[in-house]
């Protein structure tokens, strides 16, 4: 879908934005697998992450100089740029299913009320956050309960979209709860972004697809293909990655812990490269990552798939044109 040049562009700030995955679906103008996303309606005015190598990827990448190294646990939200849109994948660790588990109990397990820290002094139009699935498991759904009863007590209607990667052509087997808040006075005259829909629910994308034609590639002619991590053969069934691909199905979900989870290629005897894993997330192939292998893995398992995040920020930008700009 083409941007509407003539449009003025909702002005977005971004939080946890990692090495900028969902920034980069929220922007668009990107290219994978010789599909063109077209650049989107949405002005990333500010973009901030704790750890200072992922802000050098993403302004390495984006090269505007918008994204900052903060501690968003202790930033006064008067500090930040007002925005029509907040994003943020808040950090999952807490509530990952191979993390500490520690939930709600942590400091880190709380960061989400930054984002509601936020919402009380900008009253943004909408808050898109994102976090991982074990999140609705957790406690019998209790802690998902409480994370969507705190942001509506913000003034806004919160909807959880459980998304099955696959279903919507991304080429590995990963969920993702994206949580949709829509300010309360918004709501009452326009309701709730729809859904995107899943168009590849029958039909999902394979490894191969995504990466099959890598395979006679050994060094960084393509960025990042010649780094890999050697190891003996993967291990089976501990249902974390230490093991090999199939061919004509989706990867297995690449994970940020890069030592003991890369996953092996579906048919060469090796784990897979750090660009295999980055065309797995669907970030296009001029996105370098330029650390050590740990660390870039690590960038690419904790990030949303940009082409994930550019189904939703379609979906946003329809509900605000929607509204006709107004707020």
């Amino acid at each position: 879908m083409a941007a509407n040049k003539d449009k003025t562009p909702y002005s977005v700030v971004s939080y946890f934005c990692g090495c900028g995955g969902l920034d980069l679906g929220f922007r668009g103008g990107f290219k994978y697998h010789n599909e063109d996303y077209q650049k989107l309606p949405f002005n990333i005015i500010e973009a901030y992450d704790i750890e200072p190598r992922c802000i050098e990827t993403y302004n390495d990448y984006f090269g505007e100089g918008h994204a900052f190294v903060k501690d968003l646990a202790n930033t006064r939200p008067e500090d930040v740029s007002k925005a029509d849109i907040l994003i943020g994948g808040f950090p999952c660790q807490e509530f990952s299913s191979c993390g500490p588990l520690g939930g709600l109990g942590t400091e880190r397990g709380r960061l989400y009320e930054t984002l509601i820290a936020y919402m009380k002094v900008h009253k943004p139009k909408l808050v898109v956050g994102e976090n991982v699935i074990n999140l609705e498991r957790m406690q019998n759904g209790e802690v998902l309960k409480t994370i969507e009863k705190d942001l509506a007590a913000a003034g806004y209607i919160v909807k959880v979209w459980k998304m099955f990667a696959p279903d919507y052509g991304i080429p590995q087997r990963r969920t993702r709860l994206i949580i949709m808040c829509v300010r309360q006075d918004i709501y009452e005259k326009y309701g709730l972004p729809e859904e995107p829909e899943a168009r590849f629910k029958n039909n999902h994308r394979s490894i191969e697809w995504a990466i099959g034609d890598l395979v006679s590639i050994t060094d960084n002619s393509v960025p990042n293909q010649g780094d890999y991590f050697e190891a003996s053969k993967a291990k089976k069934g501990n249902g974390q990655g230490d093991e090999s691909n199939h061919r004509d199905k989706p990867a297995y979900t690449i994970r940020a812990n890069p030592k003991s989870r890369v996953q092996f290629h579906y048919s060469l005897d090796r784990r897979l490269t750090v660009r295999e894993c980055a065309r797995i997330q669907t970030f296009p192939d001029d996105f370098v990552f330029k650390f050590s292998k740990t660390v870039n893995v690590s960038q690419i398992g904790n990030a949303v798939p940009p082409i994930l995040a550019y189904q939703v920020a379609q979906s946003v930008e329809k509900y605000l044109d929607k509204m006709g700009g107004s707020d």
